[in-house]
Parts: C-alpha cells; structure tokens; sequence
C-alpha cells in the first residue's frame, strides 16, 4: 500500500512538470523562469534610456483583447479573463465588493450582459487590475480599441491588503492612472476576473 501511494504521489508529479512545462513553452519562457513583465504602453520618451525609449517588457498581443461574447472579455497578454461590463454593481465598501463577486459565483448576483456558467470570478490583485492601464494615454487609461463596456474613470478596488494598515486596500483609478491605498469602508467599483497564469 505504502509503495502503490509513492507510486501515485511521484506520478502526479511527473505529470505536474510536464503540464507546467508545455504551458510554458507555449507562452515562450522555460519552466522555473518568472513570468515576462508586459511593457507599459509607453512609446514616448521624454529623457535618455526611459520607458518610452527602451520599451522594455513583454510586448503586447494584437490584439490585445478578445471579446468572448458571453460578457467576458480575454486579455491574451495575462490570460486573464475579465468581465466585459465593468460597471456590474455600481460603488460599494471593499468587503461588499468581496461579497458581490461571491454572489456571482453562486448564481445569486448577475451582470448586464454576462451569460453566466462560471463560478470562479474574483476581485483582481491590484498587479492585474493595473495591467490593464495603458500609460501613453490620457482620460480613460485602458489601451485603445479595448472592447470593455461601462468602464469608470474613477477608483477600483483591488483584493490586495495594504500592509499598514490592514484596515486599507490597493485601488486603481482608470481616469487617471494611479494606484492608491484606501480605508475599506470607501466606495468603489468592482471589476471582476477569473483565470490568469
């Protein structure tokens, strides 16, 4: 029996390698290696070897985006995959925005336009909801030809914590591109997502 389970044990993780492995080369970097960062958007440079003149960063797919046409759009940079309407609920506290994104996993909360049938929507890390944000741009702060519905010029929040104090969480704002830290009583909006590398 002892021998039969390492058997099982060393199998799976045989095959976990091999899977992590194919994923990996098919995105175009050896397994073990971090994920490339994407670039930022910038192509304007305003001084000697900044961002917008070295570019440096994973180059983004064109397009960038995919309108799945369920109400979810497919980011092909991240793999993520994010709600197309990114204005579902409307403002609220942060662990409301928690709550909401539950209730949509379990069929209690809906989203104009969204077909339904997955279960594992999340609120973003702040990492990912700022991967969104083109930084050549001005106003409206995603990349151009987005396919995103409803997007606010204002604050979302993040599911990441800010370390003092505990009491605050990262948002992002889409009007003007700044990630900020926020008691979690405030009201903001939420965009969900699911997936992701």
């Amino acid at each position: 029996m002892k021998i039969e389970c390492l058997f099982l044990v060393r199998r799976r993780a045989f095959f976990l390698s091999v899977v992590v492995a194919l994923f990996a080369s098919a995105y175009g970097y050896a397994a073990g290696e971090p994920a490339p960062t994407p670039k930022t958007g910038q192509t304007t440079s305003y001084g000697t070897a900044d961002d917008g003149a070295l570019q440096k960063g994973q180059t983004w797919p064109n397009p960038r985006f995919s309108d799945m046409g369920d109400g979810t759009v497919f980011d092909t940079l991240t793999g993520l995959v994010w709600m197309k309407n990114a204005n579902c609920w409307g403002t609220m506290s942060w662990s409301l925005a928690l709550t909401k994104v539950a209730d949509l996993n379990s069929g209690t909360a809906t989203c104009t336009g969204y077909v339904g049938g997955q279960n594992d929507w999340r609120l973003p890390n702040v990492s990912e909801l700022r991967s969104l944000i083109d930084v050549e741009r001005n106003g409206l702060m995603l990349p151009i030809g987005h396919p995103f519905s409803s997007v606010q010029t204002s604050d979302y929040w993040s599911s990441s914590t800010v370390a003092d104090p505990v009491s605050s969480a990262w948002d992002v704002n889409f009007g003007s591109a700044i990630v900020d830290d926020a008691a979690k009583t405030f009201d903001y909006y939420v965009w969900p997502v699911r997936g992701g590398r």
